[in-house]
């Protein structure tokens, strides 16, 4: 993952803010979100939609940057939905049969052209709704906002680190918290015993391992355990791989098989042949003998 991919959520996070005390959302720097509040943002919901526009615009708004970020896009459209998630638990939820993920969904993505808009010159990828619909499984997840403080800690280590010098002393810091938050969340038999939070974990993981095989030119940051996830992924591409193989095999071996019947039959029809040969040789032969 790019480290400008983390400076955008870190831009976010820093500019639309939770304020405790009046409990309402608030932006520090309104600048960059104004064209998404086209109702002038006068509520909360309508202010978290504009944080969520801004990261579709920012990574997808076209086929440049759509192409830029194709190896990773499904990753921070993960990404958006744990920042997403956890904005809205913030909330105070008056409508325990509706989640606020649920009632957000509904309202702003179902229902504002802005998520149904097309990605320019991108085909299988049409709109953000379409992007957001591959990742619907997570509206049932609860407790996603649990993986935010992982995430947001990721965020800082990536943008923390010295890219030009390849050196993650500065980062180290964050990556020690990112690390203890993470064994934290894979040590608890309530998410690991769920695919959809191992694939989160699996996601994290797979992104923190990336940066950590960046730091060439200082102190390693420390190890993670391999997620469950991860370990079953590689088991199902052994049994994958083993089942080609077998596949292959049986294939070969049938060939051989038939292949080993038509031989058999050539040489028995051949035998065959031969014998009515010697056969209608001798007949001739005794029909001169008596014609002599």
């Amino acid at each position: 993952m790019d480290k400008d991919v983390f400076n955008n959520f870190i831009y976010v996070m820093t500019n639309l803010e939770y304020d405790s005390n009046k409990k309402n959302y608030k932006f520090k720097d309104a600048d960059n979100f104004k064209e998404y509040c086209t109702g002038g943002c006068d509520n909360d919901l309508d202010k978290i939609n504009a944080g969520c526009l801004y990261f579709f615009n920012a990574f997808f708004k076209n086929s440049d940057l759509f192409s830029k970020y194709a190896n990773n896009y499904m990753n921070i459209v993960e990404y958006i939905m744990i920042w997403l998630s956890y904005m809205l638990t913030l909330k105070e939820n008056n409508n325990s049969s509706v989640s606020h993920l649920q009632h957000f969904y509904t309202t702003y993505i179902n229902g504002s052209d802005q998520y149904k808009n097309s990605i320019i010159s991108v085909e299988d990828n049409s709109s953000y709704k379409d992007l957001l619909n591959k990742k619907n499984y997570f509206l049932d997840i609860k407790d996603i906002s649990k993986f935010y403080e992982a995430f947001k800690l990721l965020c800082e280590t990536y943008t923390e680190f010295d890219e030009k010098k390849k050196d993650c002393t500065k980062c180290l810091g964050k990556a020690i918290k990112f690390a203890e938050k993470y064994e934290e969340l894979n040590k608890d038999p309530n998410i690991t015993n769920d695919s959809s939070h191992n694939k989160i974990l699996y996601t994290l993981s797979t992104d923190y391992n990336k940066l950590k095989d960046k730091c060439s030119n200082s102190a390693s940051l420390p190890e993670i355990s391999i997620n469950i996830y991860a370990q079953m992924s590689g088991v199902t591409s052994s049994s994958s791989i083993a089942n080609k193989s077998f596949i292959v095999l049986s294939i070969f071996g049938a060939i051989a098989f038939f292949l080993g019947i038509s031989y058999k039959y050539s040489l028995f029809g051949f035998r065959k042949r031969f014998q009515k040969q010697k056969l209608r040789e001798k007949i001739k032969n005794i029909k001169k003998k008596m014609n002599h």
